[in-house]
């Protein structure tokens, strides 16, 4: 195999504007903050993850699970009643506070913490929604949002204006299709990506095989990282985790779903060496991310 220059101008490239990026291990090396032999539990954020209904206490878990290996500071995990025994003994790091329902999310408050990830197992029932609306209008710092937390915006449009500016929105294409719509082709999906990010001012993940990220301004970053092995349930819910308390520790929007999305991914890299494409499960990618950010370290 033979190299050859074919004349492309090294200049031009330094100094065209572009608008699409892919994200490698130097993307996120440049933002990885290290940390201080001084530094305390108290500088890396405390935040609030609402998650779970009956049936569903696992995408909670894993959520949990790895928020709490991104390394944020404090996480509590609003629960419903009835999976308030199961996240103790699942996450004891975690702290948790109980719902006033039994069954699913009904109300709560953020306004204590430094970030919030709502949907994983939510549930959409009405009170569910009631909730999430009152939490819209009263937590007004960014937050990210997932799963039923999504499937909520979308089948009640109306709440969309509530989004706080610089939130995380993570949908997969099924959940991105009931926010706007279906697409014509790639092309026309990518323009859907960046006119919905523009619109509501925050961040939108388009999840699947490289990830794409939209912000606000237009711009597109593709991430490298990830395998078909993570196609499977519950995978997302480790992806909100990893944002939430990425969010936490002062991460910006941008910085925490670039870092984030190749995180997520680059877990899941490491974990498929081991147990395979076939065999591969949402549990092994959290178990991986300290593999993962040792590796960026």
């Amino acid at each position: 195999m033979h190299v050859v220059d074919i004349g492309l101008s090294k200049k031009y490239l330094k100094e065209v504007e572009a608008t699409h990026f892919l994200i490698i291990l130097k993307s996120v090396k440049k933002i990885l903050k290290p940390r201080s032999r001084f530094d305390h539990k108290g500088k890396f954020g405390h935040a609030l993850l609402i998650a779970g209904s009956t049936g569903k206490m696992g995408a909670c878990i894993l959520s949990a699970r790895a928020a709490l290996r991104s390394g944020l500071g404090l996480l509590t995990v609003h629960v419903p009643g009835n999976g308030y025994s199961i996240i103790q003994m699942a996450v004891p790091e975690a702290m948790a506070t109980i719902d006033q329902s039994t069954d699913f999310f009904w109300s709560g408050s953020g306004k204590f913490f430094t970030s919030i990830g709502i949907g994983p197992g939510l549930g959409q029932a009405n009170e569910t929604i009631k909730g999430f609306e009152q939490l819209l209008k009263s937590f007004k710092k960014p937050m990210v949002i997932d799963a039923d937390a999504l499937n909520i915006l979308s089948s009640n449009p109306e709440l969309q204006k509530l989004i706080p500016e610089g939130s995380i929105l993570t949908p997969h294409p099924g959940e991105f299709a009931r926010l706007v719509g279906e697409w014509k082709n790639d092309f026309d999906k990518l323009e859907k990506l960046k006119e919905f990010a523009a619109r509501i001012q925050s961040i939108v993940i388009l999840k699947g095989a490289y990830t794409c990220i939209a912000s606000p301004d237009g711009k597109l970053f593709f991430n490298s990282t990830g395998n078909p092995g993570m196609a499977t349930g519950g995978s997302g819910d480790v992806l909100t985790g990893i944002l939430t308390g990425l969010f936490a520790q002062g991460y910006s929007s941008l910085e925490a779903s670039i870092t984030g999305v190749y995180i997520h991914g680059l877990a899941g890299d490491l974990a498929v060496r081991n147990k395979g494409e076939i065999s591969l499960i949402a549990s092994d990618i959290v178990d991986y991310l300290p593999d993962a950010f040792r590796k960026v370290e």
